[in-house]
């Protein structure tokens, strides 16, 4: 009988390296934010404008022998260049893109909820307040205490009287 190791239906035991190294996805994130903050920039603009202006001027008022972009094949070498860095910037973007849509969905429901927090505070306030309303309507005030005391007083004054008339 053949090994165990030899036959197809048996994995190998052995741990392999992956072809495509681990890429921490959050460092990566970072690092295409960084990039394409970097791209928008008028510096990067600028610099990038003048290396092309350099890299045209080398080519063309330079010697045959030093020109390593010649004009003849229309610059080709930095079209390649161009090419190159502007696939490897567009998904860079639209990576940080997502990350930025990412953030700005976590801070909408943040923000939702606080909103919702705020009213349900508000709601319950309104009812403290209604519920005071209502119990200060059924509390003595100074005039209503006043205007018991003086009816009193009338009832009083008005019974001396009568008393004072029938004793006479």
């Amino acid at each position: 009988m053949a090994k165990s190791r030899n036959r197809l239906d048996t994995p190998l035991s052995a741990k392999r390296k992956p072809l495509v190294p681990r890429i921490n996805r959050e460092q990566f994130g970072r690092a295409s934010e960084t990039f394409a903050r970097a791209l928008g920039t008028g510096g990067f603009l600028i610099g990038l404008t003048f290396f092309c202006i350099i890299w045209i001027t080398w080519n063309v008022f330079m010697p045959a022998e030093l020109a390593f972009d010649p004009r003849v094949t229309n610059f080709t070498l930095l079209t390649l260049l161009l090419s190159l860095q502007a696939s490897y910037a567009a998904p860079l973007i639209l990576l940080a893109q997502n990350r930025q849509d990412d953030r700005d969905r976590v801070k909408t429901e943040q923000d939702r909820q606080l909103a919702e927090r705020n009213l349900a505070d508000t709601e319950y306030l309104a009812r403290e307040v209604v519920a005071l309303r209502l119990a200060l309507d059924e509390v003595a005030t100074k005039d209503f205490v006043k205007d018991e005391i003086r009816e009193a007083l009338e009832e009083i004054l008005a019974e001396l009287k009568k008393d004072s008339n029938n004793n006479k």
